[in-house]
């Protein structure tokens, strides 16, 4: 499928202040500044499994289908009920709180992450 496999993160824009705007500590914020975190999808049909792997071996993993509602965990290990739907190639994730469009561009996993009026992009490489 269109999304399957594992990317690493090649560039991103915004991190500190979206970081802190998730709440996460400016010592943990520093200390990801330069992780190279690997996406890893799996898609079946409208079924997805999204984890992100980062070095130490600390791992989020998010299942969900699309159109219908699941529990996800961020990155600050909150936790919220959204529907994700698929918009033109993009997987969309909209909540009252938080909006995320990931999609596929020239082989690349292009992400936008908007929380609290802070936008954060990343831009991650096919590897596997």
């Amino acid at each position: 499928m269109a999304f399957t496999g594992k990317y690493e993160i090649e560039s991103e824009k915004n991190y500190d202040d979206f970081m802190k705007r998730l709440g996460l500590s400016s010592d943990t914020i520093e200390k990801g500044r330069n992780f190279k975190v690997i996406s890893e999808i799996k898609q079946d049909g409208q079924n997805f499994t999204w984890s992100q792997h980062y070095p130490g071996g600390h791992s989020i993993s998010n299942s969900f289908t699309i159109g219908k509602e699941t529990e996800m965990e961020t990155v600050g290990n909150k936790k919220f009920k959204v529907s994700v739907k698929m918009e033109g190639g993009k997987v969309v994730v909209d909540s009252p709180h938080y909006h995320h469009t990931a999609e596929i561009v020239d082989g690349k996993l292009v992400e936008v992450s908007t929380f609290g009026g802070v936008i954060y992009e990343r831009v991650s490489k096919k590897v596997a």
